[in-house]
């Protein structure tokens, strides 16, 4: 029998998202949506003089593994670079793509494991990553 897809520890991740708001209380905060499932977040950042994040408020409506993924970012976004976030949206796109060196892109990314043979969930799981990165781009 195989693994279940929503483990305990994707579904416990995914109801722990740091710093979330709902949706409709997010303004001046850069959306982007999954083109394959239809997910969306919004993520607005605080950046300091040295464009390290030192805030951040985010707003997920996706499945559970973009809930997780979202909890995984909020965790440690902290103190990041916008060079460093994009090192880690590549190397968690590499990890997805099957590269096992690369899962430690971000901390906790194990714990998505399940998804990566299912291609259609990766682009809920880079969501979170991907908003993060346009908004500390778009500087909001």
């Amino acid at each position: 029998m195989s693994e279940p897809l929503y483990t305990r520890d994707i579904l416990r991740l995914a109801a722990s998202i740091p710093k979330m708001v709902r949706f409709a209380e997010l303004e001046a905060a850069t959306e982007r949506r999954s083109p394959t499932c239809g997910s969306r977040a919004r993520v607005a950042v605080e950046l300091n003089g040295d464009g390290r994040i030192i805030g951040l408020r985010q707003a997920v409506e996706a499945c559970a593994f973009g809930q997780a993924a979202a909890a995984l970012m909020g965790r440690s976004a902290a103190g990041r670079s916008r060079g460093e976030v994009a090192v880690a949206v590549a190397g968690i796109e590499n990890w997805l793509a099957g590269d096992d060196g690369s899962v430690d892109a971000w901390p906790g990314l194990e714990v998505l494991a399940p998804a990566r043979a299912r291609r259609a969930r990766h682009g809920a799981i880079l969501l979170p990553f991907r908003t993060l990165l346009a908004a500390m781009e778009e500087g909001r």
